[in-house]
């Protein structure tokens, strides 16, 4: 096979390329720890940590793909966990009281700052770096500098639960079950319209995978205490950003604006309100990681947060999100987000020194643009 011809490959199974590239980041570091790294209480501990960068790469993935970008978000979910810490520990709220009024801040955040990008026609990277100052100052000042705790119990109860291992495996079974019945009722379909399909032998290897890869993460988690509950708020997400995505208008229409805006526009579609939207998931999910957050540490940090934003951005490239906008995966972008939360815990585990940390993630993230250059290029 000549060099071209790997790269055509490399690029068009961008996502087979990356989970290749995090089994062999996953077998690495299980061997450079001794066998630790991939053990059930390691496994739940990265999944959870990776919760909190995939709901922020879940609103992500719809700015990029629309043409903007948002610096904003870590700053916004440091300010959003701060103001549940402020609710429940200085106001003495009722947990459930102080998320619901966050999770309302989130999208009024996000609204507003898409309101700034479409109708005062700033650009979103100066939004989102004013934003970033901003929000940070705001942070700063509600909690006077200083951390806020402890949160309530069942408050960090939604980071530090756990589904029991009988409700997990049953949990499992369903998510293969829904797997099998979408997959048929896929083929169903182009087959009742004359399109095309994959072999049906290619079905059953992608059902076969899936399953054994359901099958043992939910038999490790189990043996441990169970799947985190932030892994399944998580999963949740997916479900419904997969959906929005690729079985709605708005998320047709999200794809059509980032991939050409001018023509979005004289097509019909309300580009202002299509970003809008995007702006506003973004700003709600700020608020969940934001929650999950400040539940996980048990208070609230004037610091949380910081370098959110890179992360997210960051998760969002290494899944195959295109920086032109208009291509892009929702569980590619978790499977981003997935790599670069073993690489922290991975590196954590070696006791690697933090500069070298950044050195790593920021030279895997020059390589994940680099394909999708060479992906422009194919196109072109």
């Amino acid at each position: 096979m000549h060099a071209q011809d790997f790269r055509r490959l490399f690029v068009r199974y961008k996502i087979l390329a990356l989970l290749l590239a995090l089994a062999a980041i996953w077998i690495f570091f299980h061997v450079a720890t001794g066998g630790a790294f991939i053990s059930a209480r390691n496994l739940s501990n990265l999944l959870r940590q990776t919760s909190i960068t995939g709901m922020l790469a879940c609103g992500m993935v719809f700015v990029i793909i629309a043409g903007e970008i948002d610096l904003s978000v870590g700053s916004l979910l440091g300010l959003l966990g701060g103001v549940v810490a402020v609710l429940t520990v200085n106001l003495q709220w009722s947990s459930w009281s102080a998320v619901l009024l966050v999770l309302l801040l989130g999208l009024a955040a996000g609204l507003f700052n898409g309101f700034i990008v479409t109708r005062l026609r700033v650009p979103s990277f100066i939004v989102g770096l004013g934003g970033m100052l901003a929000f940070r100052g705001v942070l700063q000042g509600i909690t006077h500098g200083a951390t806020i705790a402890p949160v309530p119990a069942d408050l960090v109860y939604l980071a530090e639960g756990y589904l029991p291992p009988w409700p997990s495996s049953l949990l499992a079974t369903g998510a293969f079950a829904v797997l099998v019945a979408l997959t048929l009722l896929r083929r169903r379909r182009r087959k009742a319209q004359s399109i095309p399909q994959a072999a049906a032998w290619l079905d059953v290897l992608k059902l076969a995978v899936a399953g054994a890869v359901l099958a043992i993460f939910t038999s490790m988690l189990n043996r441990y205490s169970g799947i985190p509950l932030p892994v399944l708020l998580l999963l949740a997400l997916l479900v419904i950003f997969s959906y929005v995505a690729s079985q709605t208008v708005l998320g047709r229409h999200i794809y059509a604006v980032g991939g050409n805006v001018e023509a979005s526009r004289l097509s019909g579609i309300r580009v202002s309100g299509v970003k809008m939207v995007v702006f506003g998931l973004m700003g709600l999910m700020c608020a969940f990681a934001g929650i999950i957050n400040t539940a996980r540490l048990a208070a609230g940090s004037p610091s949380a947060g910081t370098n959110g934003e890179l992360d997210a951005i960051a998760a969002c490239f290494i899944g195959g999100t295109s920086m032109r906008g208009g291509a892009g995966t929702v569980h590619g972008a978790l499977i981003g987000a997935l790599v670069m939360a073993s690489l922290d815990n991975g590196m954590s585990m070696m006791d690697v020194d933090n500069y070298w940390q950044l050195i790593v993630k920021g030279a895997i993230l020059v390589i994940a643009v680099w394909v999708d250059v060479l992906s422009g290029a194919k196109r072109d």
